[in-house]
């Protein structure tokens, strides 16, 4: 079922939040650090966890697909509610996370960019007619 999609959703949530505050302790920030990234890693692990073997239904596969589609507008929402000023005062831990993130995000894309077979997709229909 759908509703399942939105369960897992819900519990990597929550997981998330709780990895994100101690995250956010452990560098000693007073907030919660990445813990919607944390989320939406962890569903994308598992939901790429039980495809791999064959326990999730089409349903709830649905249900998940429907919530990473909504994933940038739940972050955007998601960092509207935060404090940048406060987390510049606080000290440079801040930035430098930023600043980590974003060096860690680049590798990673140039190291997937780099890897595997990359077939060019299909140019769209107007791109054929326009050519003929």
């Amino acid at each position: 079922m759908i509703i399942y999609g939105t369960a897992l959703l819900a519990l990597c949530h929550l997981i998330g939040l709780y990895l994100g505050d101690l995250l956010g302790v452990a560098i000693g920030v007073k907030a919660n650090v990445g813990g919607v990234g944390i989320a939406m890693l962890l569903l994308i692990s598992i939901r790429l966890y039980l495809h791999d073997r064959g326990l999730m239904p089409k349903e709830t596969e649905a249900g998940v697909a429907f919530w990473g589609s909504m994933y940038i507008p739940v972050v955007v929402a998601m960092a509207a509610q935060q404090n940048v000023v406060a987390a510049l005062r606080g000290g440079p831990v801040a930035v430098i996370a930023a600043v980590l993130a974003v060096l860690a995000s680049g590798c990673c894309i140039a190291l997937l960019s780099r890897t595997g077979d990359h077939e060019p997709l299909p140019p769209l229909p107007a791109e054929t007619a326009a050519r003929t």
